[in-house]
């Protein structure tokens, strides 16, 4: 299982030193990935619940970097990790824009981007980017379509009811098109991934969930005449690091790589550690991203 940490990116940790110190040390530490998610804003008076947890957007949350940034900043101090987007919701942005962004990430990293996509849960967030949240999913494949044919055609061509691109050079291309991962947990979301991705992002479940839904990406990934064994299943993890908690949304280092050992055997291909939740400041991050690393690997 490969090991991935969360960038530097809110609360506290929104900062250039931090993106700096902690993109550099880990790869030192020999991390395998650099993650970093995508949120807007923190609303007084949210329609939606956070899903996770309580319900309740966390406070660090009010404070977001932007994803395309911070990943720049840690592809300039970095020369071997891979840097992934869990999640970007992908319907915000009109897919040329998503595609030069993407691309250009890609290019300034030497070909070392990952593309994470995803639906998003909030409808504030899509109200305040003028996206209608009613029809989404058919946004999202059509983004998915758009996306294709800009990174794999050229001239690119593309018409749709919402959007249209005349036939254009859009260069430059990805330096190869690059791994696409997609997020979500309902049934439908999970037989697009079979169908189209290259990977799941998904949470940490309980195990035979897990490996329920993973059964379902696979079935799909083979009734598209695809082979389930390419695919990835990547796991976010962001726990609470505490003497008593309850894996593996809490506990100590010990019990939650526990946790993740058992779902490394069965299935997951890699593990995106987010302590921004629990460090203090960017020592204990460090400090804590050493200690699950040196367990994980032990484990494996």
């Amino acid at each position: 299982m490969d090991i991935g940490l969360a960038v530097p990116q809110f609360g506290a940790f929104a900062a250039l030193s931090s993106v700096l110190r902690v993109a550099r040390e880990a790869e030192s530490m020999g991390f395998a990935a650099l993650w970093a998610g995508d949120r807007l804003m923190t609303p007084l008076r949210p329609k939606d619940p956070y899903p996770a947890g309580d319900g309740r957007i966390p406070e660090a949350h009010r404070v977001f970097l932007d994803p395309f940034a911070v990943l720049s900043v840690a592809a300039s101090a970095t020369s071997r990790v891979r840097l992934g987007t869990s999640a970007l919701n992908a319907c915000w942005y009109p897919p040329p824009l998503l595609a030069r962004s993407l691309t250009t990430l890609d290019h300034l990293s030497g070909g070392r981007l990952v593309a994470g996509l995803g639906l998003g849960w909030s409808s504030d967030e899509y109200a305040a980017v003028g996206v209608p949240w009613n029809d989404r999913s058919r946004r999202y494949d059509a983004t998915l379509d758009a996306l294709e044919a800009i990174w794999t055609t050229d001239p690119v061509a593309f018409d749709h009811e919402l959007w249209t691109i005349a036939p254009s050079h859009i260069d430059p291309k990805p330096a190869r098109r690059p791994p696409l991962y997609l997020a979500g947990f309902a049934e439908p979301a999970l037989r697009r991934i079979g169908r189209r991705g290259d990977g799941w992002l998904t949470a940490a479940l309980p195990v035979p969930a897990l490996t329920s839904m993973w059964r379902t990406v696979c079935e799909s990934a083979e009734k598209a005449g695809r082979d389930p064994g390419a695919l990835r299943m990547v796991l976010r993890s962001n726990p609470v690091v505490t003497d008593h908690g309850t894996p593996p949304r809490s506990g100590t280092v010990a019990e939650i790589c526990a946790y993740l050992a058992t779902a490394a055997e069965a299935g997951v291909h890699e593990v995106i550690l987010d302590l921004q939740h629990t460090a203090d400041d960017d020592d204990h991050l460090l400090e804590l991203a050493a200690q699950f690393r040196a367990r994980l690997s032990s484990a494996a």
